[in-house]
This record gives structure tokens, C-alpha cells and sequence, in this order.
């Protein structure tokens, strides 16, 4: 117990320090590994089984929101395999010149290692890039749906490559696989009798540990990504969305491992660290490469650098090519540490990056291709408010009855905005003026049109969080009309009126009707 209490104190301390400098802290869970690594601290093993479980539930979890249309779009895939050969030949020419310069590690090095470095280079950090767009709550977004496609392209390439390193194909009973889709089938009628407590919780780690990594391990497939696959036959229930949130907390908890155990098998010397750094070089051109060739076809500037920011990075797929490169003799040993020490640079740098925001994103729009209105992406395109006087957020039940009520009673011109795909689908097929997008982004305000002529917003999303994200974005717009929002607790209610809501309205004191008549009393509207 004294070396897990070692643990606990480095870890907990380093990552505390960084949320004291306002950096994620992941930075200070690398800086953990490094700091326990080098002392020759007994290393635990659970270490390793958590970095394992982290990243297997990530991906599970990255299946259960994931739209697999998105894989087969022309700017997911063409900006994958561009991004994939511009930076595999940048890092050869990169790495060339150095050895040329002469840094010993590379003197004598054949194409072959280089190319191997630039290949492992080439891919982002799906564990990282997640964590970006959660913690922005804009994982729905445009740029955060693109961003998760290029990864999970990224990730089919490394399984292939993974698989065809092992000098052996896949058992043939991976064909069995295909049974999971008429499993899926049956496992998303048994869902619907778990309830919402802990044993959906638990179903969850069920589906994404045994029919998703230990049944694909066992036929010769990276478990971690069978727990993607999972993940994506069981997107299209309901309730994927509430498993998705309810396995958050563990998923974070997990990956505090997989930070850490970075750190815990390399040790570093002078020359490696040096050169690991040096590849930090990179990124700025990787980002440039995302950017650009997504701006080409016809994203908004905005759009395009959010996503090469976000991918600026390099992955943990990375280490896991470079390690078998090692065990099959390909590269040296020495190599992995660079690449470890590169990786970790990289979440600092990229850290540094996408903190900068809007102000960022906005220098760097001087430098990117204004896309012609005519070639706008259909998905980018300006989202149009007008005729609207009222704009609701989150067409639940109490949303759904505030539009009724305002519409109907009020005589208003109301639209809705819902981030769940079907219930916008039904709404609009009932007749109902409603945008399938999310509030709680960034991406949505910055295509609204007409938002600043809104005389009346109604927050009426379920969670407390949205509705607070989604009053922090209509603050920073400077939006003149009338807020008013929905709360579930008085602390709750207090915290919105306290954040510039003009109207809080518990929602146990009645219907969204009563919302909606708090709402348009407030905003000075008649009958």
C-alpha cells in the first residue's frame, strides 16, 4: 500500500499543479509518469490495466455517438490521406536533415526507420481530441464531428497495420464478427429493460469489455477498436447518449492511467528528449495541412482551423507502432523514447494552442482561403433565424410546450433548436419550426443570423450545464433579448439569475407553460 500511496500523492499533486497553472490536467498526469518513472519507484501493474480499460470505454464510447455517414465523406477521407502523406514525408525530410547535420541517431538510419517515424507520426490523439472537445462541450459540432472521423480513419489505418505486423492474418473465425449485427439487434431490445441506474452503467462496460475487446482480441483483432465497433451497432438506441454521459466519469478516471503509464516504461537521456522535442516542429505544419485541404472543400475558415488546431498532435497509436516496430527488429529501442517524449511535448503544445480560442482562431484566419458563398459546405452554411422573435432551447417537454404556448396563445413567431437528431426529425415532420443543432456551441452562434434581433431566448435543455454554457455564449454575443431559463434546484436557479438570466422558472412550479408565461411577462409580450 505505501507504493500505492506514493502513487496517489505524485499523481494527485501533479495534476492539482497544473490545474493551478490553467493547464488540463493530463498535462500534470504525464508529468506524473516522467516524475515516478525516474526514481525507480516499483511500477504497479494496475497502472497499465487502467490506461487499458481507459482507452477501450473512450472508444466504446466514441461508437456510441459516432455517425458512421460521417467516415465516408470526401473531406474525412481525402483530408486523412493527405494529412497521412504530407506528414510522413515532412518527418523523413525533417529526420534527413538532421542525421545529415550530424545528430547520432540518426547516422546510418535507412529510409525504412524514417518512414516508420513518419507514419507514426502521421496520426492525432483520439484520447486527447476527445478530451478537447468535451471539456467545449462542441463534440456535436461540425469541426468535432469531422476532427472524430479523421481519428477513427486514423485508428482503421493503425488496426491494419497492427494486424499485418504480427506476421500472421486474423483468425479465420473473425468472420463469426459478423454475427454481432443481429446480436446488436437483440442486445438493444434487452437495454430497454435495464432502467437508468447502476446496471445500465454496468451494461455498458459489458458490451465494451466482452462482445468488444476480449471477443475481438480472441480472433486476432486490437480489442480496443472491437470496442468501437460495439459502440457503433449500438449507437441508434435512445439511450446511447445517456450511456455515453453516464460512463464519463469513469472514462476520465481510467485514462488518468493511460496519462501516467506514457511516462512509466521510457527512460529518457539527453539525446532523446532533445530530439522528441525537436519533432514538436511538426505539428504546426500538420495543423496547417488539416486546415487547409478541409478549407478547399468549402468549410468556413473558422471551421477548418478549429479542426487542424484540435488534430495538432501527436498519438497514442504512435507509441503502439513504434513498439512493435521495436519487437520486430525494425527500430531501435531508443527510438520509443523519442516517440514517447513526443507525444507527451505534443499534448502540452496542443494544449497551449486550443487554449488561445476565438482570438487565435481569428489571427489565423488571415492566412486561410475565403471560400466562395456558391462552394459554401452545405453543412457550414449560415443557419437563418428570421422571421423568428423567439428562439427555445432544448424542444423537450417543457421546451416543446413553452413553443406551443408562445406560438399559439402569444401569436409569436417561435423556432426550436434540438440536439438530438430524431426528436428534431419528428418534431419538424409534425409540423414545428426546429434546428437540429446544439446550443452549447460555439459553432451554432457563430452561423446564427438574425440572433441579435431575438426579442425573447428560452433555455429549457434538461441539464443544468447546457443551460448555463448555452447563457455564457448568448453573454458573449452581447444579445440584447430577454433570457429566460428553466431550472431543477434553487441553487441551480440562483446560479442562472446570478449569470444574467432575466427569468429563472423552477421547473416543480409548474409546466413549461408557466415558463412560458413567466418568459413573455418578463419580456414585456402580450396575448
Amino acid at each position: 500500500m505505501e507504493t500505492v500511496g506514493i502513487y496517489l500523492v505524485v499523481i494527485f499533486g501533479c495534476g492539482f499543479l497544473a490545474r493551478v497553472a490553467h493547464l488540463p490536467t493530463l498535462v500534470g498526469y504525464l508529468a506524473a509518469g516522467f516524475i515516478l518513472h525516474a526514481p525507480g519507484i516499483d511500477e504497479l501493474p494496475i497502472v497499465d490495466t487502467m490506461a487499458e480499460l481507459g482507452v477501450t470505454i473512450l472508444l466504446f464510447t466514441i461508437g456510441l455517438k459516432l455517425d458512421v455517414r460521417m467516415l465516408l465523406r470526401r473531406e474525412v477521407v481525402v483530408t486523412t490521406g493527405v494529412n497521412l502523406l504530407v506528414i510522413l514525408g515532412l518527418t523523413m525530410g525533417f529526420l534527413g536533415i538532421l542525421g545529415a547535420v550530424g545528430v547520432p541517431m540518426l547516422a546510418g538510419e535507412d529510409w525504412e526507420t524514417l518512414a516508420l517515424l513518419g507514419f507514426a507520426l502521421s496520426f492525432s490523439s483520439t484520447v486527447f481530441v476527445v478530451q478537447v472537445l468535451d471539456e467545449r462541450s462542441e463534440s456535436h459540432s461540425l469541426y468535432g464531428r469531422i476532427a472524430i472521423g479523421v481519428l477513427v480513419l486514423q485508428d482503421i489505418v493503425a488496426v491494419v497495420y497492427l494486424t499485418a505486423m504480427q506476421g500472421e492474418p486474423p483468425s479465420p473465425w473473425a468472420l463469426a464478427l459478423l454475427l454481432l449485427i443481429p446480436g446488436a439487434w437483440i442486445v438493444r431490445r434487452l437495454w430497454n429493460m435495464l432502467g437508468h441506474g447502476e446496471l445500465q452503467t454496468l451494461f455498458g462496460i459489458v458490451m465494451a469489455l466482452v462482445p468488444g475487446y476480449w471477443l475481438f482480441e480472441s480472433v486476432g483483432v486490437k480489442g480496443d477498436f472491437g470496442a468501437m465497433i460495439v459502440g457503433v451497432l449500438l449507437a441508434s438506441h435512445p439511450r446511447a447518449g445517456e450511456l455515453s454521459r453516464t460512463l464519463f466519469g469513469l472514462r476520465e478516471l481510467l485514462l488518468v492511467g493511460f496519462f501516467v503509464s506514457i511516462g512509466l516504461h521510457v527512460t529518457p537521456t539527453t539525446e532523446t528528449v532533445l530530439l522528441g522535442l525537436l519533432l514538436i516542429v511538426l505539428l504546426p505544419f500538420e495543423g496547417a495541412v488539416y486546415t487547409l485541404v478541409l478549407s478547399l472543400f468549402g468549410l468556413r475558415r473558422r471551421t477548418s482551423i478549429l479542426t487542424g488546431l484540435a488534430l495538432a498532435n501527436f498519438s497514442e497509436f504512435g507509441l503502439i507502432v513504434i513498439a512493435t516496430g521495436v519487437g520486430a527488429g525494425i527500430i531501435g529501442a531508443d527510438w520509443l523514447v523519442v516517440t514517447s517524449v513526443a507525444v507527451a511535448g505534443s499534448f502540452v503544445f496542443s494544449t497551449l494552442l486550443n487554449r488561445r480560442g476565438s482570438g487565435l482562431v481569428t489571427r489565423l484566419s488571415a492566412f486561410v482561403p475565403t471560400t466562395a458563398a456558391a462552394r459554401r459546405h452545405p453543412d457550414d452554411a449560415p443557419i437563418v433565424l428570421a422571421p423568428a422573435r423567439v428562439l427555445v432551447l432544448g424542444m423537450g417537454r417543457v421546451g416543446h410546450s413553452v413553443y406551443e404556448r408562445l406560438a399559439d396563445e402569444y401569436g409569436l413567431s417561435v423556432i426550436g433548436v434540438e440536439n438530438d437528431p430524431l426528436k428534431a426529425s419528428e418534431l419538424a415532420g409534425r409540423g414545428v419550426r426546429v434546428l437540429d443543432a446544439d446550443a452549447t456551441e460555439t459553432d451554432f452562434w457563430d452561423r446564427a443570423v438574425g440572433v441579435h434581433e431575438l426579442e425573447l431566448l428560452v433555455l429549457a435543455m434538461p441539464f443544468h450545464g447546457s443551460n448555463l454554457v448555452a447563457l455564457e455564449r448568448i453573454e458573449e454575443l452581447g444579445v440584447t433579448g430577454t433570457v429566460a431559463v428553466v431550472a431543477q434546484y434553487d441553487d441551480e436557479r440562483d446560479e442562472l439569475l446570478q449569470r444574467g438570466a432575466d427569468v429563472a422558472f423552477h421547473i416543480y412550479e409548474g409546466t413549461g407553460v408557466g415558463l412560458a408565461d413567466a418568459a413573455a411577462e418578463a419580456a414585456g409580450l402580450d396575448r
